[in-house]
């Protein structure tokens, strides 16, 4: 089982991840709102200290292609995961200056339209994440909800698309296993069902999860 451990703080949780088999980490970057936005500053740093030995991802929730990419030259992760809708010419961009780095697409799961969603993305990106954000409020929700979505539409989208679907939002030790037989991912991306008072990552959630 493939898994990413979001919302990393420090080295440290970092180094916990990678010791508990994670995949992939999360930075997450400025966000509109939600929990575990580090400075670009922690982001390099962790990203630097972790080179080589896991997928690491910036969480951008920027959307302009200039800044875009901006934010990937200056972080140096492997993979940008874009939070956020984006315009096609962003993924030009990215290929064209940041070309070691993989897209992976966030589809914020709010129904059955976000399978067109997916399918129109797919072809620009190296991975689509499923996730439980809101798009269309006063203020956008674009991931870290602890909430869980229809697993029904998130299941048709992995039977419909050829490229790797990584499947987040309300995933916890306790319900991995029932998401796992109702979508069938290729990974999983978990933040606040490994974390306990004020974000801290919770080494025996970890460990329950990563035992799955």
């Amino acid at each position: 089982m493939r898994f990413k451990v979001c919302c990393i703080q420090s080295k440290g949780e970092a180094e916990t991840a990678i010791k508990a088999g994670a995949w992939a980490i999360g930075l997450v970057a400025a966000m509109p709102s939600g929990p575990g936005p580090i400075d670009d500053a922690r982001i390099v740093a962790i990203s630097e200290a972790t080179k080589g030995r896991v997928k690491r991802f910036l969480l951008t929730s920027r959307t302009r292609p200039d800044d875009v990419v901006d934010h990937i030259l200056r972080c140096g992760c492997d993979v940008v995961q874009l939070v956020d809708d984006v315009p096609v010419q962003a993924y030009a961009a990215i290929r064209e200056e940041c070309k070691d780095v993989q897209i992976a697409q966030v589809i914020h799961v709010q129904g059955p339209e976000a399978l067109a969603q997916a399918q129109s993305a797919a072809p620009y990106c190296d991975y689509i994440l499923l996730d439980s954000g809101r798009t269309d409020g006063p203020m956008k929700v674009l991931g870290g909800t602890g909430r869980t979505h229809n697993w029904d539409i998130s299941r048709s989208i992995v039977e419909a698309l050829r490229l790797p679907v990584i499947l987040a939002g309300g995933l916890n030790p306790d319900n991995l296993a029932t998401a796992c037989r109702a979508v069938s991912p290729d990974a999983f991306d978990v933040c606040s069902g490994l974390r306990g008072p004020e974000m801290a990552l919770d080494a025996q959630k970890l460990a329950a999860f990563a035992a799955h």
